[in-house]
């Protein structure tokens, strides 16, 4: 008996000993891919000092502001790759970075733990980014949010009206969903979970792996030659980035639940919907066509056979959904 408990601790010794091993293998392998992604997919643009913090922005063109808004997993490349361009004939366009995304810090220390479950609301991150703009020089800007980014929009809508011109909700988050999110993001986005599977997906998601996750987001179109090459994947499962992520989207149906009670009074500005009927990721029916119903200038457009991506699918409608907000807004 003696001789079987010394060989039973021995296994345990061994086996915490290789799993610390392996941890720390992990930990090499992550840093490595994380350095990689930053070298290879290195900043766009300008940071600026927001209270100590860093935000990342990208600035271009001349003419009333647009300012643009990833979703979730994003970051400037998002709208960089393409759609950026198409405004900047007629637009002073921004694209930022949102708080732990990309190139921009965390809102504050209190979410920077790797067993930190907590994360940025709507409201906090687009106070971050509003602060950004002013310091920018943007007084009155058209706001466009796509997917997590419609929700920060409209969060930005709502706290802070008189720099709100109108906003373009790309597929935006809206409303409160039934059910949760499954077990990828209960899991990612708790306390433990995130701080042990983000360096395992840093070290070892494979390019295969990531390129199918592009493509279920951008179904049932194709996803478009060069993106992948530009987006720059791989930022955004570096840990830290991929813990915010999944953390802000696990905490975020109580803030939506609070914002959409406001909407009905004081979404007063224009604001353009533009949704497509085959998404799968953020539902037509949960999301913008509540948002219609409820804010007072809104106008839906629905994209028939569009999934997630609508700026990939039909850019020329989110341009002349903006051109409109210009002219209503009287933007000159």
């Amino acid at each position: 008996m003696k001789v079987r408990t010394l060989a039973l601790k021995l296994i345990a010794t061994l086996s915490v000993a290789a799993l610390a091993g392996c941890a720390v293998l992990t930990d090499r392998q992550a840093s490595s891919r994380t350095q990689a992604a930053e070298t290879e997919f290195p900043p766009e643009g300008q940071f600026i000092n927001v209270d100590g913090r860093q935000v990342h922005a990208v600035v271009a063109g001349r003419g009333p502001d647009v300012i643009l808004i990833h979703g979730a997993g994003g970051n400037t490349r998002e709208f960089t790759f393409s759609f950026m361009d198409r405004l900047t004939d007629r637009y002073r366009v921004t694209v930022f970075d949102r708080p732990g995304m990309g190139y921009t810090d965390r809102a504050s220390a209190d979410y920077e733990g790797a067993f930190t479950a907590a994360a940025e609301s709507p409201a906090e991150q687009a106070a971050m980014l509003h602060a950004a703009s002013r310091q920018l020089g943007i007084e009155r800007a058209i706001v466009v949010g796509h997917s997590y980014g419609g929700a920060v929009a409209l969060a930005w809508a709502l706290n802070h009206p008189e720099q709100t011109a109108g906003v373009v909700n790309l597929a935006g988050v809206s409303h409160p969903w039934p059910g949760d999110l499954g077990a990828y993001y209960t899991v990612n986005g708790s306390a433990v979970g995130g701080a042990v599977v983000p360096p395992l997906i840093a070290a070892f998601a494979s390019d295969a792996r990531i390129e199918d996750a592009v493509a279920g987001i951008f179904a049932p179109q194709p996803v478009p030659e060069g993106y992948i090459d530009h987006i720059g994947a791989t930022l955004t499962i570096r840990p830290d980035s991929f813990r915010a992520n999944t953390r802000q989207v696990n905490t975020l149906r109580p803030h939506i639940v609070e914002m959409s009670r406001r909407y009905a009074e004081e979404l007063t500005m224009p604001i353009e919907i533009l949704h497509g009927d085959k998404d799968t990721t953020v539902p037509l029916d949960i999301h913008s066509i509540p948002l219609e119903r409820v804010a007072p200038n809104a106008t839906l457009t629905v994209l028939e056979g569009v999934g997630h991506m609508p700026h990939h699918a039909a850019p020329d409608l989110v341009e002349q959904a903006i051109d409109r907000i210009a002219v209503a807004a009287d933007l000159g």
